[in-house]
C-alpha cells in the first residue's frame, strides 16, 4: 500500500464505496440539534450557489484555514485530535455539524465520528468528549490497520504475528504484556 495524492487505491473485493452520509445516516436522527456558526452558514450558502442541496459535514474548527466541508457522497476528512480542542488547549464538545437539505442541523456525535474514523459500531468510548476524542483522533482506523497487516502478512514481509511482536519487544518498542 502506498499513500500519495492523486493515487487511487482499489477497495477490497466485495466492498462498495460509501460516502460519509451513508455510513452514519442511521445515527443522524439521534444526534443533538445544533446551529451553524456564521462562517458555516456562509459556506453552505456558497455551496448551494453552485450545487444541488445535499447533506454536508462541516467542521467547526476552520480557524485561519478555509472552512472544511464534505458533501454526503464523499468520504469524510480524517478526524484529528485537534478537532476536540480549541487554540488554548481547552476541550470542545462540538467539533463538526451536519447540514441537511431540509435545513436541519445536527451536531456530529462521538459515535458518528468513530464510525467515520473506521471504528466498528460496537466499540464503546468513555463518556467524556475529550477522552473519546483523543482515542478517535490519535487512532489509525482499525479497518486500515487490519488491511495493512493482512497485506503485509500475505506478502511475506512479516513471517508471523508472533515474530513481529518478539522483534518489536526486543527493540524496546512494545511495553507491557502481549
Amino acid at each position: 500500500m502506498v499513500a500519495s495524492r492523486g493515487f487511487r487505491v482499489a477497495l477490497p473485493s466485495g466492498t462498495t464505496p460509501c460516502g460519509w452520509y451513508g455510513a452514519i445516516a442511521h445515527l443522524i436522527p439521534t444526534m443533538p440539534d445544533s446551529q451553524l456558526l456564521p462562517k458555516q452558514r456562509q459556506a453552505v450558502e456558497q455551496f448551494l450557489m453552485a450545487n444541488e442541496p445535499t447533506p454536508l459535514l462541516i467542521e467547526r474548527v476552520g480557524g485561519r484555514n478555509r472552512l472544511k466541508y464534505k458533501p454526503g457522497h464523499l468520504p469524510s476528512n480524517t478526524i484529528l485530535r485537534s478537532h476536540f480542542t480549541d487554540h488554548k488547549g481547552c476541550n470542545r464538545s462540538k467539533f463538526a455539524d451536519i447540514w441537511l437539505p431540509d435545513g436541519a442541523v445536527k451536531s456530529l456525535s462521538i459515535e458518528g465520528a468513530a464510525i467515520l474514523q473506521g471504528f466498528p459500531g460496537w466499540y464503546e468510548f468513555p463518556n467524556e468528549t475529550a477522552t473519546a476524542g483523543s482515542i478517535i483522533g490519535y487512532s489509525v482506523p482499525p479497518s486500515f490497520a487490519t488491511q495493512l497487516f493482512i497485506r503485509t502478512y500475505a506478502t511475506g514481509t512479516v513471517r508471523s504475528p508472533f515474530y513481529s511482536i518478539s522483534v518489536l519487544q526486543k527493540g524496546g518498542l512494545l511495553r507491557g504484556h502481549c
